[in-house]
C-alpha cells in the first residue's frame, strides 16, 4: 500500500480521527464491536455481516466504507484488519434461508452469527442502520455507519471482501452468469444470463420473480 506523507498524511489521519466520534463518544465502554453487512440487494448468493473490534488506537490508513473503495484497497484492507484486529467474525447466511426468512431477518441472523464467532465479548455494538433482534449486548444503530465509524468501517470490508471471495467461488461452480465480475447484482449482463440460462441454486427465488418464473 502506497505510503502517505506530509500534508496527504495527515489529511488521512484527521479523516481517520473524525470516523472514531462514536467510538470516542462511547469511551466508557471498553470493549467496542462494528457490525455491518454486505449482499442485501443482490439477485443471487448468500447475504454476510462483519463484526470487529479495534484496539482503541488503532490507526489504519484508507479505513472507509467498503463502498468507496476500489477492490485492490480492500483486499488490502481486508488482510491489515484481521491482522490487527482484537477479535472479528464473519456471518454467512444462504440464499436457500433468504427465501425462507426474507433479507432483513437473513441479515439479523447474519450478524448474530458474525457476533457469536467473536473471540471477545464486546460491551457494545455499534451497527450500521439497524437494531438486531435476539442480542443481549447494548447496541446502537447509526445511520450509513460506515462512513462514520471506523469499527463499523471495518466491518463492512470484511462482509464485502468475505462475499465476493465466496461469489468468485460460485462463478466457477456455475459459470455463464458473470458472478465473479457482477457479485449477484442486478446488472444488464446479469438479467440477460438468467432470461437465457435460467436460474441456479444460488439465485434468490424471492428476488427474480420479475425476470424469469420460479417455480
Amino acid at each position: 500500500m502506497r505510503q502517505l506523507k506530509g500534508e496527504k498524511l495527515e489529511a488521512e489521519l484527521a479523516r481517520l480521527d473524525a470516523m472514531r466520534e462514536y467510538e470516542e463518544r462511547f469511551s466508557e465502554y471498553a470493549c467496542i464491536c462494528g457490525i455491518d453487512e454486505a449482499g442485501r440487494g443482490p439477485l443471487a448468493g448468500p447475504v454476510a455481516a462483519g463484526a470487529v473490534i479495534l484496539p482503541k488506537d488503532c490507526r489504519i490508513l484508507y479505513l472507509n466504507d467498503s463502498k468507496k473503495l476500489s477492490e485492490k484497497r480492500r483486499e488490502e484492507l481486508y488482510e491489515e484488519i484481521r491482522e490487527k484486529a482484537v477479535a472479528y467474525g464473519v456471518g454467512i447466511v444462504s440464499p436457500g434461508r433468504i427465501d425462507e426468512i426474507n433479507i432483513l431477518q437473513a441479515t439479523y441472523e447474519a450478524m448474530r452469527q458474525a457476533v457469536s464467532q467473536l473471540s471477545v465479548t464486546p460491551d457494545l455494538l455499534l451497527n450500521d442502520a439497524v437494531t438486531i433482534p435476539g442480542v443481549a449486548i447494548k447496541q446502537v444503530p447509526i445511520i450509513k455507519g460506515d462512513a462514520k465509524s471506523v469499527s463499523i468501517a471495518a466491518a463492512s470490508i470484511l462482509a464485502k471482501v468475505t462475499r465476493d471471495h465466496l461469489m468468485e467461488e460460485y462463478d466457477a461452480l456455475y459459470p455463464g452468469y458473470g458472478f465473479a465480475k457482477h457479485k449477484g447484482y442486478g446488472t444488464a449482463a446479469h438479467i440477460e444470463a438468467l432470461r437465457t440460462l435460467g436460474p441456479c441454486p444460488i439465485h434468490r427465488k424471492t428476488f427474480i420473480g420479475n425476470f424469469v418464473n420460479v417455480e
